[in-house]
């Protein structure tokens, strides 16, 4: 009954924004969102490229450098690092809007996870000085890869169907709240590289073919939560950990994603599907922001552990699908 009554709240709350509706407005994210490339093109996305160090020199995940080179390069052993996009280069992306006064709802990278959320506000904080009525609402997705990127998708097809910005804003801030993201790790080596894990972890890890299993926590960290020996085992371990963590996965869209290991991510998807029901699937390449600190052979899935506020739209597009979506 508690539950029930939570949940009632929790929808007339959102019917309640519909009186203040925005329907002009622009949505933002950033590339660690692993948006793939005809969710781009499809909603003419803009996507500010995270910054990736290699040998010293500056790329930009999505950009001046793709996935598929990316874990060539990791193979090859070169000096990769990560930052975050800073205060300057997100005031020279958002400025163009405000000199236009187009309204962005941007969404951010995990907080847990960079500090990308911290530059963002500084640089809105700084655009309001010259530009005192931009409107600018910047949202922490506590989220990460294409977990992230498949609340950034929702809230675009939303928008699409004519949701208002407060409705997506209200629904994103649910789904941010209840993505689960699990991945399994092919090598330690690069959590190691990243701290998270000991030199001798790493060391006995490596001899005892051990594949940690990676979650985001509530407040957006990368953590191990278990560990199995093996790839299969891991796999099948990710399998399980759907039917145990998913709302209704035959009900909902599941993200895949996968670090240069598509075969491995299309045997995983076609299992998924058969043993949960699954209809619709998007297949996703882990970019740079994230891949660089777990590496390749990364495979993940990332859906919704309850029911959706919005879960018309979510139905709407399982049984009918949405031109321009691609699906596996």
């Amino acid at each position: 009954m508690v539950f029930i009554l939570k949940f009632l709240f929790r929808r007339s709350r959102f019917c309640g924004i519909k009186n203040m509706a925005t329907h002009n407005y622009t949505i933002v994210t950033d590339s660690a969102t692993d948006m793939p490339k005809w969710a781009i093109e499809k909603y003419n996305l803009k996507v500010i490229p995270t910054p990736v160090v290699i040998d010293g020199k500056d790329y930009f995940d999505g950009d001046t450098i793709m996935p598929a080179e990316f874990y060539n390069i990791l193979r090859e052993g070169k000096n990769v690092t990560t930052y975050h996009i800073n205060q300057y280069m997100f005031y020279t992306n958002f400025e163009p809007y405000a000199q236009s006064g187009e309204e962005v709802l941007y969404f951010c990278f995990s907080t847990g996870i960079a500090g990308t959320y911290n530059a963002a506000n500084l640089a809105k904080e700084d655009l309001l000085d010259k530009y005192p009525d931009f409107k600018l609402d910047i949202m922490d997705s506590k989220c990460a890869a294409i977990g992230f990127g498949a609340c950034v998708l929702l809230a675009l097809y939303m928008k699409e169907n004519g949701a208002s910005k407060e409705e997506v804003m209200e629904a994103t801030r649910f789904h941010f709240d209840h993505m689960e993201h699990i991945f399994i790790v092919d090598t330690l080596e690069y959590l190691y590289k990243g701290g998270r894990i000991s030199r001798t972890s790493a060391i006995a890890g490596g001899l005892l073919d051990i594949k940690p299993i990676i979650e985001v926590t509530d407040e957006g960290k990368l953590e191990v939560f278990q560990k199995v020996r093996g790839r299969k085992k891991a796999l099948m371990k990710l399998m399980e950990t759907i039917g145990v963590r998913a709302y209704k996965p035959e009900n909902q869209v599941l993200f895949i994603v996968h670090a240069d290991a598509s075969d491995d991510a299309d045997a995983f998807i076609a299992e998924v599907k058969e043993k949960y029901g699954v209809k619709k699937i998007v297949k996703a390449f882990l970019g740079c922001a994230i891949g660089a600190h777990t590496g390749p052979g990364l495979i993940g899935a990332c859906f919704l552990d309850s029911e959706s506020p919005v879960q018309s739209y979510i139905d709407k597009l399982v049984a009918e699908g949405c031109e321009g979506w691609k699906f596996e």
